[in-house]
């Protein structure tokens, strides 16, 4: 499978002139101040757009460049110890999928207002795709134990797209998360549960709490739905993933659908719904329509 993947990637590749990137690591990183702007030289030097969060729990980027100018870019990151084992998660677009470069310096990777979770410390136990796919196809982990999917993310981007039969608590924010997961902790009883998210950052958080509050058997997908799309596609899951950038939507192929962002208020609007008379381009969508 890991040929077939490059292969595709190669085939991706020849026909878009852009990268793009997503990574994370949590580790500690307490020179962010010193580190920003060099980071921000280097973006800049080698033409790369899109935002790179420098936090002491560690890094998180989405970046879009050539691919020389992206293995360059990498090769400096992976030189300081602390992200030489840095992941990337890759998909292709014939222009940047972002417009401008920021480096930022925020308390957290991912908002969860929960301190004493620290991933770099210990990770929960993880699921890779194909593993997760035998289990979603067989209704039941290796243990015989039912499946249950949880979300992580926010209500709207589950709206673009999510594993099918999976828990979906309609959260505005991650800071809901907490609170929510443990008030429902009797629904899971002998159950196996996967946390999931875009690529892997909520759900590693989301996981570990999960694990502090008592539940006995919870994954995090490991690489999030991104991963699971490189490495097994669509199966069991509808619709499509949204992304923090101007593609909005990358189906399981990682290629852009023709889900839009609402210029005005920010709502997702399928291609549907881009046929409402509500939706006209950057003045007004079904959702915020009337509303001006």
């Amino acid at each position: 499978m890991q040929a077939n993947t490059a292969l595709q990637a190669e085939a991706h590749a020849g026909a878009a002139q852009h990268v793009n990137i997503a990574a994370y690591k949590f580790v500690t990183f307490d020179d962010t101040e010193a580190m920003r702007p060099q980071y921000q030289d280097i973006c800049n030097r080698l033409g790369l757009k899109g935002t790179i969060l420098l936090t002491p729990e560690g890094i998180n980027m989405f970046l879009s460049g050539p691919r020389g100018h992206i293995d360059e870019f990498l090769a400096w990151v992976r030189s300081d110890a602390r992200f030489a084992d840095l992941e990337v998660k890759e998909s292709f677009s014939s222009e940047q999928s972002h417009k401008r470069m920021l480096v930022k310096i925020k308390k957290e990777i991912i908002t969860m207002r929960m301190p004493l979770i620290k991933p770099e410390e210990g990770r929960a136990p993880f699921v890779e795709a194909h593993t997760l796919k035998r289990w979603l196809d067989n209704g039941v982990d290796d243990n015989g134990k039912p499946v249950v999917m949880v979300d992580t993310r926010n209500d709207f981007e589950v709206d673009v797209g999510t594993f099918d039969n999976t828990v979906d608590y309609r959260i505005k924010k991650f800071t809901e998360f907490p609170d929510l997961i443990a008030a429902h902790k009797d629904d899971f009883a002998g159950k196996t549960v996967v946390t999931f998210c875009t690529g892997g950052i909520r759900c590693e958080k989301a996981a570990i709490h999960m694990q502090n509050i008592g539940y006995d058997n919870v994954y995090q997908l490991e690489g999030g739905i991104l991963k699971y799309f490189e490495e097994v596609g669509g199966a069991h899951y509808t619709g499509d993933c949204f992304v923090f950038d101007y593609r909005t939507a990358l189906n399981p192929k990682l290629e852009p659908t023709e889900t839009v962002q609402c210029f005005v208020c920010r709502s997702v609007v399928t291609p549907r719904q881009q046929l409402a008379p509500e939706y006209v381009y950057e003045k007004s969508c079904p959702a915020c329509y009337g509303k001006q």
